[in-house]
Formats: C-alpha cells, sequence, structure tokens
C-alpha cells in the first residue's frame, strides 16, 4: 500500500526527515532552495501535508492548487505566512509549534536588549576598523539595564518570559501592554504592572516588542510613536517584521529621536530597509532569536508530530483551526 505524501519545504534536520519517512512518502528540500508561488504549487500536488519553515505563503491560491492538501505544520510560533480564514473554508488545519522556544527566544531578546542599550555591537566595528587609539569617558557611553524601566508591548509567553530576566535579574521596573490584561498571579509572578500603549511609550526606558503579527498590529510602532519615546529610549523587536515601521524608524535613529534600536525581524526579509544599514545606532540579526539546536531540534520535533499525529491518528498536538476539521466534514 502506498504511504501518504508529504513535502518538507525547507531544509531541515536530517533526523526529522528520517521520523517522517517511517509514516510518509517525503519529498524534502535539503538543497533549500526557495521556491515561488508556482513552484510550490507544483510540489504540492499529491501532497496530503506540509511541513513548513514559516516563511511559505499559504493563502487561498495555493490552497485551491493544491486539492489533496489537509495540513501545514509550521516550525515556527508565528504564522502569519498561513491564512487560517482561508485554510479553515478549504478544510486544511494549520499548526505551529508553541512553548518549546518561549524561553530561548526570550533569552536571545534580552541579550539584543543588552546588546542595543550598552552599544556593543557599535563599539566592536569601532574596534575592528582600528579606530580605537586611547580610552575616554565617554566613549561608547549607554543605557543602564539595572533599575530601569522596562516596557513589553505583547505580554504572551515569550512577552513574560523577558518580563521576569528583567525584574528578577536586573531589578528593572516593568510595565507592559497587551490586547487584555494579564491575571493577578502571572503579573505578581512577572511583577509587572499594565500600561496604555502610550502610558508605556513615554515612561519606559527600554521597550521591546513581542506582539503577533496580524493586520491590527501592523505599524504598531511607526513615526507618531516614536515621537512618544523618551531620546534616550531604546526599541527591541524580536516579534515580526512590520510591527515596525522600519522606515519610520531609521529616521528616528538617524535624528536622535530614540538612542537606539535592536532589531532581529524587518519588513519584507530578508530584504532589510536600506537605510537601516547606515545608521550606526542599531543591532541588527537575522531572525535568530529561538536559534539554539536544541531549540530548533525541539521545534522541528513538534511540527513533526503535529504531522504525524494528525495524518495518522487525526490528532494534532497544537493546532491553529479545528473548525477546519468541521468544515473539511
Amino acid at each position: 500500500m502506498s504511504q501518504p505524501k508529504v513535502l518538507i519545504a525547507r531544509g531541515i534536520f536530517p533526523e526529522t526527515i528520517a521520523r517522517l519517512e517511517e509514516h510518509f512518502e517525503v519529498e524534502s528540500n535539503q538543497a533549500d532552495a526557495l521556491w515561488s508561488k508556482a513552484e510550490l504549487i507544483a510540489r504540492l500536488q499529491g501532497k496530503v501535508g506540509m511541513f513548513s519553515s514559516g516563511t511559505e505563503r499559504i493563502d487561498a491560491e495555493v490552497l485551491d492548487a493544491s486539492p489533496d492538501l489537509k495540513i501545514v505544520s509550521n516550525m515556527s510560533v508565528g504564522y502569519n505566512n498561513l491564512d487560517i480564514d482561508a485554510m479553515t473554508a478549504h478544510g486544511v488545519l494549520g499548526t505551529n509549534a508553541p512553548d518549546v522556544l518561549t524561553e530561548t527566544t526570550a533569552d536571545f531578546g534580552f541579550a539584543l536588549l543588552m546588546a542595543t542599550a550598552r552599544r556593543i555591537a557599535e563599539s566592536e566595528h569601532f574596534l575592528r576598523a582600528g579606530k580605537w587609539t586611547k580610552w575616554a569617558y565617554d566613549m561608547f557611553s549607554g543605557a543602564d539595564i539595572h533599575g530601569s524601566t522596562l516596557g513589553i508591548i505583547g505580554m504572551g509567553r515569550i512577552g513574560q518570559g523577558i518580563a521576569r530576566r528583567g525584574a528578577h535579574g536586573f531589578g528593572m521596573k516593568v510595565i507592559y501592554h497587551n490586547r487584555s490584561r494579564l491575571d493577578a498571579s502571572l503579573e505578581a509572578e512577572c511583577k509587572a504592572s499594565y500600561a496604555g500603549k502610550e502610558e508605556l511609550l513615554k515612561t519606559a526606558d527600554h521597550v521591546v516588542l513581542v506582539v503577533p503579527y496580524s493586520l491590527a498590529s501592523h505599524h504598531t510602532i511607526g513615526a507618531a510613536e516614536l515621537a512618544l519615546m523618551k531620546p534616550t529610549a531604546t526599541l527591541v523587536n524580536i516579534a515580526r517584521g512590520g510591527i515596525v515601521d522600519d522606515a519610520a524608524l531609521a529616521v528616528a535613529l538617524r535624528e536622535k529621536r530614540i538612542a537606539a534600536a535592536g532589531l532581529d525581524v524587518f519588513e519584507g526579509e530578508p530584504k532589510v530597509h536600506p537605510d537601516l544599514l547606515t545608521v550606526p545606532n542599531v543591532v541588527l540579526t537575522p531572525h535568530i532569536a529561538s536559534a539554539t539546536v536544541p531549540t530548533r531540534r525541539a521545534m522541528a520535533d513538534l511540527a513533526t508530530a503535529n504531522l504525524i499525529g494528525f495524518l495518522t491518528q487525526g490528532k494534532a498536538v497544537s493546532p491553529l483551526n479545528p473548525a477546519a476539521l468541521a468544515a473539511k466534514s
């Protein structure tokens, strides 16, 4: 009897491929080619499942052309590559990989915050260029982390992880803004207090963005929001590209309206707005907040478990749109 066919859309651990091959006929992309939409559609023909890195866009056009598809399993926690409404209408389940990357991503968010506030990248470039010839009292003076006010926009699992690190590790005053207020017990655990968005932007010494991307959160931080921030403040984005208006941020950095920024995600990535490449007071990393070997393996394992569980037993570990199952039936 022939096995169901699944597609792995990007390069992945060989062990992941081997595990899926125990259950399915697998087409993998170990060359890690970036397929066009037409190429992706062609590869999806006859496939019932897809293992996605989170960069492949699954929309109504793809779904219309891929009638056998039953599940798309993202190995990322974010899923703005998936048109969930269209998938539900087509009876295609979407899954993601929450929880397994929370602490690692929070670690990185705090690392990026510290590098930004203390001007680590800027000073390294200075040193590497051979410009360090003497010590000076004000050389690359940055901002303190300890005892400062940390503002977090998006207080989900990762936001809470950053809050705990700031409050318990560095004695920071933590304020947060979220679509809904946390339970009092969670606020106490994070030593965090709720604030309106405008109040947070005006008050915080360091602003960290951890809000999921949606049309509603597009350009959560634009020119108007940047104008509210202190000229000494820093901004860190580990959420998704599009949460920040990168062009407006580049202007604010160049004109020193805020002190510095740290960005792991970008609008239109892997392209980066060219103006961000010309300002010195920004730390830029290529979407690597979850990039440790144990975490990336855990993400791949969860995506694999979602595929196997759903296609062999009808049960996914972390479904995004269970209503798709009713639509399919």
